[in-house]
């Protein structure tokens, strides 16, 4: 039940990541692909419909980390306080971006919304990446399964890490070019003309940074968490996910030359979701572990709430989700296809 519940809160923060992930990417690329006010309300306007709706799986992952695993919920939030300070008001500052932009009609209204829109889409991307290269890495657990990790220490991995250090650092500038790779791809779906050619164009230069990223990133994760490699040598299936990454980072190039919007862009969340996967598979049975005595270490078995509650909760969560998976299946059907920008709205 422990091993059922940690895919279930892995598939969905991967889920999120996916969702949210190509809309952080059209927030980043916001102000490089859009040159006039209504070339930004199409970039806007291929979002606004879903933005929202995908931050829902953050929240829903949140909730189900709370009630499957109460120790790791609890040390995880108490220990990154301050970061996850952060993420709300970036979260925050983002959304009223989108919501506000319109109100005014003034020439420094909308381009300081833009600006804000722009920076906390790609600050959010950064400190997400971050935050795995924290989970990657470990955090200086105690016996009661407690830390506290200040912004930034020395910069180096040792016993007593910052949340940022050379690693972290690294992991979250591979998050900003996956994920503005991955809007790329979405606003290649969703626009036509001008925002979609400037949009082909810096996907195609984003491809070779993430072919890198992945190569050096993959490399010294395996060299920081030594955890990693040892359970691809256990169970050697797990090369499945990372062949699978390849295959979806190899078809965003295929399908992409060739005009292949559709292919192009669910290639792309393939090599998302078979990366975090690859990660997950490599950690386990580790949600985080300790950076000094690994004994300290968070596992799925002693972070887990009572068997019984995992029963009961399941029951309660699978009509949940699904009702959850319906709405998003009903609004991406229902907004299909290349956006038209009216006079009203975005």
């Amino acid at each position: 039940m422990e091993i059922l519940w940690f895919s279930l809160v892995a598939a969905m923060f991967a889920g999120y990541v996916v969702l949210d992930g190509f809309d952080l990417g059209a927030g980043i690329l916001h102000l490089f692909v859009a040159r006039t006010d209504a070339e930004r309300r199409g970039v806007l306007r291929s979002i606004g419909p879903v933005w929202d709706g995908n931050e829902v799986w953050l929240v829903a992952g949140g909730g189900t980390l709370y009630f499957a695993f109460p120790a790791l919920y609890a040390s995880s939030f108490s220990g990154f306080y301050l970061p996850l300070m952060v993420v709300l008001w970036l979260l925050i500052l983002r959304g009223i971006s989108i919501e506000l932009r319109n109100h005014i009609d003034s020439a420094a209204w909308k381009p300081l919304w833009d600006v804000v829109f722009c920076f906390a889409s790609a600050l959010l991307a950064i400190l997400f990446g971050a935050a795995l290269g924290n989970v990657v890495r470990g955090v200086p657990l105690n016996a009661q399964g407690e830390f506290f990790l200040p912004l930034w220490t020395d910069f180096r991995i040792g016993p007593e890490p910052g949340v940022l250090d050379w690693y972290t650092v690294l992991t979250g500038l591979f998050a900003l070019v996956a994920l503005t790779l991955h809007g790329a791809r979405w606003l290649i779906l969703k626009t036509d003309g001008e925002i979609r050619e400037r949009a082909q164009a810096l996907a195609a230069k984003l491809w070779w940074a993430v072919f890198a990223c992945t190569v050096l990133v993959s490399w010294i994760t395996f060299q920081v968490q030594r955890h990693i490699p040892h359970s691809f040598h256990e169970r050697p299936w797990g090369f499945l996910f990372p062949a699978l990454a390849l295959a979806g980072l190899a078809g965003v190039r295929f399908f992409g030359e060739r005009k292949r919007e559709l292919r192009a862009f669910l290639s792309s969340c393939l090599y998302i979701l078979a990366m975090l996967a690859s990660v997950a598979f490599g950690m386990f049975p580790y949600v985080l572990p300790s950076a000094g005595e690994p004994k300290f270490g968070l596992t799925l078995y002693n972070a887990a709430t009572s068997r019984y509650g995992l029963e009961i909760g399941l029951r309660w969560w699978i009509p949940g989700m699904l009702l959850a998976g319906v709405y998003h299946y009903f609004v991406y059907r229902h907004f299909a296809g290349k956006v038209k920008l009216e006079e009203e709205g975005y």
